[in-house]
C-alpha cells in the first residue's frame, strides 16, 4: 500500500469474517483504477472469497494475480457471469464505462460493487436506476474516503451518539497528489473521468449526506478550474461546491490535484462537522507536521475537548454489512437510494460548475 500515491492506495484491515468459508464468492472485472485492490481487500477481510479476475489487459491481470495468487484468470466476462457461485462483481473500470459494466453485471443476476464515481452522466444514472429496479440487484459504490477511513467512521459513530447535537454543516477538504506520470491516458480525458467534482467530489457529497441525514440537496454553487496543469487541457485540478440539504444542513467542500510533493501522504484529507452542541474534525491521512499516522479525530462539545487516535480501533464494517446485504437482500451497509443520490448530486454539481482560471 502506497501512502504517497492515491491511485494505488488500498487500505488493509484486520480479518473480521461475517460468513463461513465459501459462503460468499465474488469476482473482479476491469482493473483500470487501483482502488479495486482496496475493494477486494475489504471483502476478503469480511470473509468473501475472491474466485475470478478478468480484464482485457493481461498485464493488469498479471499484477492482480501477484497480489491474489489463488484467483483464477477468466477468459471473458461471460465466463464469470455464467458461474452461479459468483454473487457479486467488484470493479474499478474507466469511470465513464462503469455504468455499462454494471448493467451487464446486474442483468447477469449478480450484485455490482463499483469504485466511485459510479457513473458520469444523468442518462447513465437513469439507466442504472432502471436496471436495479428491474433486476433487484445492487449497484453499490466504494465511497472509500468514508467507508475505508476509521476516523471518518468514528466521527459518524459520535454523531449517532448525539455527541455534537444536530449536524448543521459539513466542510470537507479532499486534496490529492496528481502523480501525472503514473496516470493512464483516460485520467486526463474529460469525457472518461467525468470531471473533478463528479470524480473525487463524490466522496464529499456522500459524506455530507451521511453525517447530516439529508436525503437530497440543492447545488447552491459549484466551480472548477485548471490552475496549474495546462499541459493537460481537459484536466480540472480544482473544484469546490456549496450545497443545502433538504433538512436545512449546509455543506462546502473543496477538492484538488495540488498536493505538494513534500507531503508524506497522497492528500491531507480533512472533514469539519459542525453541530448545535459541538464540532468534530477528522484528520484522515496524517496530522500535519505532528503525527504521520492518520485517523486522528478531534472534538469539542458541551462536556469538554477530546482527541481520539482511532487507527486500528474501528475497523471497516461496511464490507461485512455489504456481504450480508447481498445474501439477505437487506440495506444495512448503504441504501441504494443513498448511493444513487450521492452520484446524482455529484453529476449535477459538475454540470452546473462555473469555470475559473
Amino acid at each position: 500500500m502506497s501512502r504517497s500515491d492515491g491511485m494505488n492506495y488500498a487500505p488493509q484491515g484486520k480479518p473480521n469474517p461475517v460468513v463461513a468459508p465459501g459462503e460468499f464468492q465474488f469476482a473482479a472485472i476491469a482493473l483500470d483504477h487501483g482502488h479495486v485492490y482496496g475493494m477486494c481487500n475489504g471483502l476478503i477481510e469480511a470473509g468473501g472469497e475472491l474466485v475470478y479476475v478478468y480484464d482485457s489487459d493481461p498485464e493488469k491481470v498479471d499484477r492482480f494475480l501477484q497480489r491474489y495468487p489463488h484467483v483464477k484468470a477468466a477468459n471473458s466476462e461471460e465466463e464469470i457471469f455464467a458461474d452461479p457461485r459468483i454473487q457479486l462483481v467488484a470493479s474499478a473500470a474507466i469511470t465513464s464505462e462503469r455504468c455499462a459494466l454494471g448493467l451487464r453485471v446486474m442483468r447477469a443476476g449478480k450484485d455490482y460493487f463499483t469504485d466511485k464515481a459510479p457513473l458520469t452522466t444523468i442518462q447513465q444514472l437513469e439507466d442504472a436506476k432502471r436496471a436495479a429496479a428491474e433486476t433487484g440487484r445492487k449497484y453499490m459504490v466504494y465511497y472509500s474516503e468514508r467507508l475505508h477511513c476509521e476516523g471518518a467512521l468514528f466521527a459518524g459513530q459520535l454523531i449517532e451518539q448525539g455527541a455534537i447535537g444536530r449536524v448543521v454543516q459539513v466542510m470537507g477538504w479532499g486534496p490529492h497528489r496528481l502523480n501525472a506520470k503514473s496516470r493512464p491516458e483516460w485520467f486526463f480525458e474529460r469525457e472518461k473521468y467525468g470531471g473533478i467534482i463528479c470524480d473525487i467530489g463524490s466522496h464529499q457529497i456522500e459524506q455530507f449526506l451521511s453525517y447530516t441525514g439529508a436525503k437530497d440537496a440543492k447545488v447552491v454553487q459549484s466551480r472548477i478550474a485548471n490552475y496549474h496543469n495546462k499541459q493537460f487541457p481537459e484536466l480540472e485540478d480544482y473544484g469546490d461546491v456549496m450545497l443545502t440539504g433538504d433538512n436545512g444542513a449546509a455543506a462546502y467542500f473543496r477538492v484538488d490535484w495540488l498536493t505538494p510533493d513534500g507531503l508524506s501522504s497522497w492528500g491531507d484529507g480533512r472533514t469539519l462537522i459542525l453541530g448545535t452542541d459541538g464540532y468534530i474534525e477528522v484528520r484522515k491521512n496524517l496530522d500535519l507536521a505532528l503525527n504521520p499516522e492518520g485517523d486522528q479525530v478531534y472534538m469539542a462539545n458541551q462536556e469538554g475537548e477530546y482527541r481520539f487516535s482511532v487507527k486500528g480501533q474501528v475497523g471497516y464494517p461496511f464490507f461485512g454489512q455489504l456481504i450480508l446485504d447481498c445474501i439477505h437482500r437487506t440495506e444495512n451497509a448503504m441504501t441504494q437510494e443513498h448511493a444513487f443520490k450521492a452520484a446524482e448530486l455529484s453529476v449535477l454539481a459538475q454540470n452546473l460548475a462555473v469555470r475559473m482560471e
